[in-house]
């Protein structure tokens, strides 16, 4: 943790480790207290006094490099402390933008153009589709909004905000889901993404092999650390926004509008009830790393604009795509030969099928390749920075070696799970969704019944002293109890839960609906005897 005086030894002299105060490096003003005067001069000194040993060791030299690259590229060697808000600077109206457009750039990709066709294939007309992608896409996107809240005023990563509720020890086992989430989705993005590079190629062009290539560049992406992530995810969306108005002008007049449900009655309803609970999984999975990308925002940024924008910035280009999926899956019924293209050889050769002239199709199928690309930039950087927060030598680490476990853990899973994209879509996206609600519901109620609203609440500086924080007794009860709730209600392919197995022929998922009730209903009076019988 960042100490505000600096600890000076009569032969060293100060102690300038760039990796003990803030992110930018240290200075030291006439009374002995540390600023950001020396912002990278400071780092790059105190890199080259110690060499490259930095003290001995593997990880030490490693840290030595990792700080000498951020003191000369911005790699960002700090990425888990915490912000303060004096060494943060204004910010210009373009980059109080990418609060939405980074967004956009991130789920505004094939893999959730996959999404919309789920709809059809729950046996569910276009106008329903649509109208419960919007919903749910919005309903989604408001629980990430809210999580988002928090990373500017409080100047740290989403895993660390979540340590005043879930404490030090509860926590850890968030930051193990946030690990498995990002990399999971990742995969996905890694397996859409490599489809659309194989029809490019005519099959030249394993799907391994656009694996391992979309892997590849957005590791490169990634590993430069937060400022070029958000110059880079400001202006990447444009592409795909501008693709999928073409898919849409090419497909919508084949769109069938007045087919009705193929399903009816309580089967109709377990149909909605689990395309919601997918559609909202996809928009509320960003909840648990929303903040890693405001924390260089002013601390008095308002909270209502970060809102918004991060809400609307999620649940705008989502349903952009997906509807472009419900659009094009309502077309197999005047087009046939193209769902036949879909069944049978994938959702690349589709694309490629149904825009024309050839030559095109295959040119906006390639930079829809780039799209998975800009999700898994993301996906890696808040995946790094969740496994620096598992323990004390994790953060160790730097998170440059975090990242490039990630992009092997990522190759592996997409390359073993490349085979039934939509019952991997179905079952991974819904299980998201789950324990982001009961996250967000505990940091809300945290925030509105036990802080007051106000962030001078928190104590700050104890973000990283577990003596400092809560126990986090209260959070881990709410929150097992969500995850029973989940497992009564969830409806996948593997497992349909009791209440689930209730509604219709082929269940009702209601997983999310269970979860956001029993963790609101139990977190608040298992905090307040927590607070009454422990004190903090």
């Amino acid at each position: 943790m960042p100490s505000s005086h600096l600890d000076v030894d009569p032969e060293k002299g100060p102690d300038l480790d760039p990796r003990t105060y803030a992110i930018d490096g240290p200075d030291v003003t006439a009374d002995g207290r540390v600023n950001d005067a020396t912002v990278r001069g400071a780092a790059e000194a105190d890199a080259s006094r110690r060499g490259p040993s930095g003290g001995g060791g593997l990880l030490a030299r490693l840290r030595d490099f990792e700080a000498q690259m951020d003191a000369k590229f911005g790699v960002e060697s700090e990425a888990i402390e915490r912000k303060r808000p004096e060494d943060r600077r204004p910010v210009s109206w373009t980059e109080e933008l990418s609060m939405a457009l980074l967004w956009a750039s991130g789920v505004m990709n094939t893999s959730c153009f996959a999404t919309g066709f789920l709809g059809s294939q729950f046996g569910l007309s276009l106008k329903l589709s649509i109208l419960i992608t919007i919903l749910s896409s919005v309903a989604g996107g408001a629980v990430s909004g809210y999580c988002a809240t928090f990373g500017a005023a409080m100047g740290l990563r989403q895993i660390s905000v979540s340590r005043y509720s879930f404490g030090w020890w509860p926590n850890k086992l968030v930051a193990i889901l946030n690990c498995i989430q990002q990399i999971g989705w990742a995969a996905v993005q890694c397996i859409t993404g490599g489809l659309a590079l194989t029809t490019v190629s005519d099959g030249s062009v394993s799907l391994i092999l656009g694996v391992v290539i979309l892997a590849v560049i957005a590791l490169l992406i990634s590993l430069v650390g937060l400022n070029t992530i958000l110059v880079y995810e400001r202006y990447a969306w444009i592409i795909f926004f501008v693709i999928f108005l073409i898919i849409f002008g090419e497909t919508g007049r084949f769109a069938d509008n007045t087919t009705p449900s193929s399903v009816t009655g309580a089967t109709l309803a377990g149909s909605v009830l689990s395309l919601i609970a997918t559609v909202y999984g996809s928009s509320a999975s960003w909840s648990t790393i929303t903040s890693d990308y405001y924390v260089h925002y002013p601390a008095n940024v308002s909270r209502i604009k970060v809102f918004l924008m991060t809400t609307f910035g999620i649940a705008i280009p989502t349903t952009i795509g997906m509807v472009a999926g419900c659009v094009v899956a309502s077309t197999f019924t005047n087009r046939p030969d193209w769902g036949d293209t879909y069944a049978n050889r994938g959702i690349g050769y589709l694309i490629q099928d149904m825009l024309y002239p050839r030559g095109f199709a295959k040119f906006l199928l390639t930079l829809l390749v780039l799209s998975g690309v800009n999700n898994m930039v993301m996906n890696l950087y808040s995946a790094a920075i969740s496994f620096q927060q598992l323990a004390r030598p994790c953060a160790q680490v730097p998170r440059i070696i975090w990242t490039l476990f990630c992009f092997v853990c990522i190759m592996a899973l997409a390359i073993g799970g490349r085979a039934n994209l939509n019952d991997y879509l179905v079952n991974f996206l819904s299980l998201l969704g789950y324990w982001c609600t009961s996250y967000a519901i505990i940091l809300f109620e945290e925030h509105v019944f036990f802080r007051n609203r106000t962030f001078g609440n928190y104590n700050l500086e104890g973000w990283n002293d577990p003596a400092k924080l809560p126990l986090g007794i209260a959070a881990a009860v709410a929150f097992l109890l969500g995850v029973a709730s989940w497992c009564m209600g969830m409806s996948q392919t593997w497992f349909v839960g009791p209440l689930a197995k209730k509604i219709g022929a082929n269940g009702g998922d209601v997983g999310n609906e269970m979860t956001f009730v029993v963790t609101a209903l139990s977190y608040v009076p298992a905090r307040y005897l927590e607070l009454k019988f422990i004190g903090r």
